[in-house]
């Protein structure tokens, strides 16, 4: 290689990074441009249609640790690694075939409105919102800290700049266009990823390795196991990541708000459905390419989080690297932003005036209280201009706090990572963070939530008792596990913790709501006249996006 072509590869792989987020924050001045009210920056006024929504849901569910993570543990643990992806992937299928349709007619922000509505509960509500604000933290915390992994290989810059960085661009976008910038963005994202694995990284990887022939030959049967083994990851904790990401697809803010942003319930349904299949691609592909890697490169990778950049410094060629470490950026912004979103959405909505009783930024639970017609007609009239200028979702004053909540939770996050970033060691950071994430997650509020949907007893009094003991006995389990085994890492990634949490959340949720008065009978006629409600009927009477 002549002197200086390596510099010049680096230089260009880092060009086409840097074009990318420019390109993102490009998106955050057309979203602005189709943002009239809360609905729209929000949910992306509920007019998506299949070919948008599929996009969106796969680019905010495949994040950090689902491209660089599911990369690693292929790396790590052979074909047996790919089961993380997957149960996120099935998470996302369960989601849209039992669930989606049901969700998009409640006409509700966040999984607090929909407690509420079907408790009648403000305990439920708040409790839930507080457990759902610290998870959606933890998931921008851990997607922003991923961004580090790429941009420290392409620049050499200090972990926490490259994190700064990556933190800026997302915020932007996401502060000036809501969800539609967030949309057009996750549709970019979406591409670039299915180019970048599907099309680049594992064509490139496989003929490198000499094939399935060549990867067997130098790293032999034990990485082929689907669970097991030498190296393969055993029994137990497949089941136990199929427990907390499966589930926590299911009731996940951040994942419902892609849900709200549906045009129809068979939008919700059909969208999902692809976007499910193709996360189990996405899970199958990562890990082949893992292993490909692990039998072109060896050993020498300590940490399994640097083998995706890693393959694309080492084994792609120049130019198609930087397709891919940009493909690796759009997985962990599609997920910061979609988090950092819902995480507003949450604290405004529902967390701040638990805490302070002040009113609710949407004075009813059904959010959308202002139709689109509504809004302009009582707008025309001037009617609503002081009374309802902080309850309207149509008036300025709401974008603008939605938009001063996104940009304060976005700095506190980026803060948070950076610290995150000093402190880690190499290890399984992006991974252990999003199992915090998921099983405070699952932990404290999956019985409540599904147990809403599913049997007709539930009252509020059980729903907020076994969301506070699920959510403790969760942490305790962590905290308990890592003293046992002398290392806080470990104790994260223990399998009992989740185990302990849901079973002491299951138990007092039954206990609780047979032992105290059942939902009042005027709260359950109107969550079931949402729910029967014709399916089908576009949610809203505004112009559909496709």
């Amino acid at each position: 290689m002549p002197p200086g072509s390596k510099e010049a590869l680096v230089d260009l792989n880092l060009v086409i990074v840097v074009l990318y987020l420019v390109a993102m924050l490009g998106f955050g001045f057309w979203g602005r441009s189709r943002t009239q009210n809360s609905s729209d920056y929000l949910v992306a006024g509920r007019r998506l249609g299949t070919f948008l929504y599929t996009g969106t849901m796969a680019a905010v569910v495949l994040g950090g640790a689902s491209t660089v993570g599911g990369v690693g543990l292929g790396y790590k643990m052979g074909l047996s690694g790919m089961w993380l992806v997957v149960a996120i992937g099935v998470g996302v299928l369960l989601l849209s075939l039992l669930f989606a349709g049901t969700i998009s007619k409640l006409r509700v922000y966040t999984v607090s409105d929909m407690l509420k509505l079907r408790y009648g509960s403000k305990s439920a509500a708040g409790a839930s919102s507080i457990v759902m604000m610290l998870y959606t933290m933890f998931l921008v915390v851990t997607s922003t800290g991923a961004y580090a992994t790429v941009l420290h290989v392409l620049t050499g810059l200090d972990s926490w700049i490259c994190i700064a960085i990556g933190g800026a661009v997302v915020l932007v976008y996401s502060v000036i266009g809501g969800m539609w910038s967030i949309t057009l963005a996750d549709q970019v994202q979406f591409i670039i990823k299915t180019i970048g694995i599907f099309a680049l990284m594992l064509p490139f990887v496989l003929v490198k390795a000499d094939g399935f022939s060549g990867i067997r030959e130098r790293l032999g049967d034990n990485y082929f196991a689907i669970a097991g083994g030498k190296v393969g990851a055993d029994t137990q904790t497949i089941i136990t990541w199929f427990v907390v990401y499966m589930f926590g697809m299911l009731i996940g803010q951040d994942i419902w708000q892609r849900v709200f942003t549906a045009r129809t319930p068979k939008v919700a349904r059909l969208g999902g459905t692809i976007a499910g299949v193709y996360c189990i691609l996405y899970g199958a592909a990562g890990a082949i390419i893992g292993m490909g890697a692990h039998a072109v490169l060896g050993d020498g990778i300590k940490a399994k989080n640097d083998v995706y950049a890693e393959v694309a410094d080492k084994i792609l060629p120049v130019g198609i690297g930087g397709l891919v470490l940009a493909a690796a950026v759009a997985a962990m912004m599609s997920t910061a932003s979609g988090a950092l979103i819902a995480c507003a959405t949450v604290a405004r909505n529902d967390v701040v005036p638990f805490l302070t009783g002040r009113a609710r930024a949407v004075d009813d639970v059904a959010v959308d209280a202002y139709s689109d017609h509504d809004a302009r007609a009582l707008k025309s009239t001037g009617s609503h201009a002081a009374n309802h200028d902080a309850s309207d979702p149509h008036s300025e004053k709401n974008i603008k706090e939605n938009r001063a909540f996104v940009l304060g939770l976005g700095v506190l996050t980026v803060l948070i990572s950076i610290l995150m970033a000093r402190l880690d060691n190499g290890g399984d950071l992006v991974v252990a963070s999003l199992t915090v994430a998921y099983d405070i997650l699952v932990g404290g509020l999956l019985v409540a939530i599904l147990g809403g949907f599913v049997w007709k007893r539930a009252n509020g009094t059980g729903a907020a008792i076994s969301m506070l003991v699920g959510t403790l006995v969760t942490v305790a389990g962590m905290v308990y596990q890592a003293n046992k085994l002398g290392d806080t890492l470990s104790g994260i990634l223990a399998n009992e913790p989740i185990y302990y949490g849901l079973i002491a959340s299951l138990v007092t949720f039954v206990v609780a709501s047979l032992a105290t008065p059942k939902t009042d009978d005027a709260v359950r006629a109107e969550w079931d006249a949402r729910v029967h409600r014709p399916a089908d009927v576009e949610l809203d009477a505004t112009p559909t996006a496709r």
